[in-house]
């Protein structure tokens, strides 16, 4: 059974948890949506028990220092780990064009040579582009354009072995144009940045983000069958499963995850 490992739930700000970041396991392969903002994602990954070896896809959604820097450090230790003999394969890095170059910039002046020369070798950066598909592990990933207005992010969707609907939209709400592949989703991946009732203290509306109560809502509209609930502020982190939840419930009548970082979820 494919599973969800959530390693880390916060946003860019936090510091009681890790930046939004995930992997879905699909035997013994991981699948990494987005990194973090740092090397915390290799802290994360060895709590999770994730081995790098185990890593050969990572997609990263935007160039939001909380979500690439992250990869950075994944380069450098798998590059390490290649030419130690130790890593098996290649890495895909997945990503839409103008973040492969950035990515490539970051690693150039970050990286030193030994390693970066993996890149392009056995390290391979593919900008994907709007309702491209791609096989990954063994599912048929769509990637798709969420038309942020703060900076160019994509999204996901996919049907994982079970035959149930999955969707990642990024940290931004959900959009109309993403319709086809929310509705009736068995699986909704949605940024809640703060409670409806913290809408003043937060400000989520001037970030482009939204509530727990708006999330509810949508996931209600759309007949989703399960709403997660991630990319939070921390400020009150040892409750907010139960706020969150509780918030949520008012709204929507499926089943709702608020995970804690490293919680994992059965898809």
């Amino acid at each position: 059974m494919e599973k969800l490992i959530l390693l880390g739930t916060g946003n860019a700000n936090v510091t009681k948890c890790y930046n939004t970041c995930f992997a879905i396991q699909n035997k013994e392969q991981f699948f990494l949506v987005d990194t973090g903002g740092g090397n915390g994602i290799l802290c994360q990954m060895e709590k999770a028990k994730i081995s790098i070896e185990n890593i050969h896809h990572i997609f990263l959604s935007h160039g939001h220092t909380d979500h690439i820097l992250g990869a950075i450090w994944l380069i450098r230790m798998t590059a390490a780990k290649m030419l130690k003999g130790s890593y098996k394969g290649e890495l895909y890095i997945y990503c839409h064009n103008e973040l492969a170059d950035t990515i490539m910039t970051i690693a150039k002046l970050t990286i030193q040579s030994k390693f970066l020369q993996c890149i392009g070798e056995r390290i391979f950066i593919y900008s994907v582009h709007n309702k491209e598909k791609r096989k990954i592990l063994e599912y048929e990933v769509e990637f798709f354009d969420i038309q942020s207005t703060k900076a160019k992010q994509y999204g996901f969707a996919t049907t994982l072995r079970n035959g149930k609907q999955f969707v990642f939209l990024g940290d931004e709400p959900y959009k109309e144009h993403e319709f086809e592949y929310v509705a009736g989703a068995d699986w909704l991946l949605h940024e809640a940045f703060c409670l409806y009732k913290e809408r003043d203290k937060f400000e989520p509306y001037k970030k482009n983000h939204t509530t727990v109560k708006e999330a509810g809502q949508l996931a209600e509209k759309l007949k989703v069958k399960n709403l997660l609930l991630y990319h939070t502020e921390d400020d009150n982190i040892q409750n907010r499963k139960r706020l969150y939840t509780e918030e949520a419930m008012e709204y929507y009548g499926g089943n709702i995850f608020v995970p804690d970082d490293l919680e994992e979820i059965f898809l």
